[in-house]
């Protein structure tokens, strides 16, 4: 198949009627066919629940997933055996830009691997995951990828 589609849905119930400090930034949503529904918010600095995922932070973690999930993809192809992926990926909203966006967005990846993996082959399994993650390349935002290998 050469196209996958996608749909989310999304909701929220209040009233806008006491301006623009009194309204609830709270609302949810879900995307089939998953049935887990995600509850949402506005970052807290824009009066949103902080005990909720903000879009920024969804964006992140896109990132940082499909990065993932290419890198393992990339890796098991090539017969790589990873045990471990972490990564700590970071952005920030800069509100000095016009119109405000995202910065670039950091990820931080730490890959364990077997023993005896040669990290030369990791780093490029990395930079070829990273040419073909499908969020990174839909975004008007740069995506810069950091691999540590570590090896028992």
């Amino acid at each position: 198949m050469s196209t996958h589609a996608y749909h989310a849905r999304l909701h929220w119930d209040g009233s806008t009627g006491a301006g623009v400090r009194g309204y609830s930034r709270d609302h949810t949503a879900v995307a089939a066919p998953a049935t887990t529904q995600v509850g949402l918010s506005a970052d807290p600095a824009f009066r949103g629940n902080p005990d909720r995922f903000n879009p920024e932070q969804l964006v992140v973690m896109a990132a940082s997933s499909c990065q993932m999930l290419s890198f393992l993809g990339a890796a098991a192809r090539a017969r790589v055996d990873v045990l471990a992926y972490d990564d700590e990926a970071t952005s920030h909203l800069d509100l000095t830009s016009e119109p405000g966006r995202l910065a670039a967005i950091h990820l931080h990846a730490t890959v364990r691997v077997a023993a005896g993996t040669d990290e030369t082959r990791v780093q490029e399994l990395a930079v070829q995951a990273h040419h073909d993650c499908y969020i990174a390349n839909s975004l008007a935002v740069p995506v810069q990828v950091t691999t540590t290998v570590v090896t028992p």
